[in-house]
């Protein structure tokens, strides 16, 4: 409880642009803003603050005795939530995850950024810009080799499994290509813009999967969502289609995708985020041709950072405010 008269504690761990802190404290000289990047600051912090900026740790949490709301710098809260999942399939949840500490996110902040990532790794697959690159650094000039090789994109149709506000924006720009947008949620039942032609349930992801040329993960990494796309769904892809993995690694099983880029069940992938990070030296994902890998750096752009400067400080106005945040998450749903 806060002795009457003190400042109200807040802990940031993390700062999105040059200066952020010390522009914080001349923003909001009414907090307590203690600037703690390392475990042992932040573990040092932590007990007597109300507010903690950044991706709070699962020992910093536990050692946390007035923690009433944690702002996420980030889109994914997988790695705060610390949902576990044993071997039969049972889900074991935090105590973050149960306790009564608000978790809000910086989703707004990413979506522009990575959906124009997506459509870029789409237009570089359709049109086999890593090929037509390794051509010019080795002085070759082979119009042949390329003929009837490329891809249209008007006309196709492009499966987004994960309609948030990463997925909506890529079906925005999907839409502006020509292409035909489905997507598959578990809000299914919310109204959709019309670029987007229908929106399904999950219990719909594989017809999903049959009728896609271009298929996009966008969906967070959840207990529901881990392993979602195993080797027997990935079997069941349309023979030739793409598949772009935005959002996080462990959604798609990875040696499967392998073994499909390799027999040419599926033409190219692209992928951002990894089961493991970094991606190991001796990952076979490293060595194939049709696949094109990004170091999880979709929203590396200066908007995202100052994007989540700007949502950091609406919720501290609000945080003084005593009104709602914006962009707060399902702790149990894990989003």
């Amino acid at each position: 409880m806060m002795i009457a008269g003190s400042l109200p504690k807040i802990v940031v761990s993390y700062e999105p642009t040059p200066g952020f802190v010390e522009e914080l404290r001349n923003e909001f000289p009414k907090l307590d803003i203690k600037f703690a990047s390392s475990s042992v600051d932040q573990l040092n912090e932590i007990q007597d603050a109300d507010v903690y900026v950044g991706w709070i740790s699962q020992e910093v949490f536990q050692r946390a005795k007035s923690l009433k709301w944690i702002q996420v710098p980030g889109t994914g809260v997988d790695r705060i939530l610390g949902h576990e999942i044993d071997d039969v399939g049972n889900v074991k949840q935090s105590s973050l995850v149960n306790s009564d500490v608000i978790v809000t996110n910086c989703r707004g902040a990413h979506a522009e950024p990575m959906a124009n990532h997506v459509m870029g790794m789409v237009v570089a697959l359709a049109h086999q810009f890593p090929r037509i690159y390794e051509d010019q650094k080795q002085h070759k000039w082979d119009t042949s080799s390329y003929h009837k090789q490329l891809r249209d994109l008007t006309g196709a149709k492009m499966g987004i499994f994960g309609l948030g506000d990463i997925g909506l924006a890529v079906a925005k720009r999907a839409h502006a290509f020509g292409m035909h947008v489905i997507a598959v949620d578990v809000h299914s039942e919310r109204e959709i813009p019309q670029y987007i032609e229908e929106l399904w349930t999950p219990a719909k992801l594989e017809d999903l999967l049959r009728v896609s040329d271009w298929l996009v993960v966008t969906t967070p990494l959840t207990p529901d969502t881990k392993g979602a796309l195993s080797g027997s769904q990935i079997n069941i892809i349309k023979h030739g289609a793409f598949l772009v993995v935005i959002s996080r690694g462990g959604i798609v099983d990875e040696d499967a995708l392998v073994d499909a880029l390799r027999s040419g069940r599926l033409s190219g992938a692209s992928l951002d985020a990894t089961d493991v990070e970094p991606l190991p030296n001796d990952s076979p994902l490293w060595d194939i041709d049709n696949l094109i890998i990004s170091p999880h750096v979709s929203a590396e752009t200066p908007c995202t950072f100052q994007g989540r400067a700007d949502v950091i400080k609406e919720n501290l106005r609000r945080y003084l405010r005593g009104e709602e945040f914006i962009y707060v998450c399902d702790k149990k749903a894990g989003y």
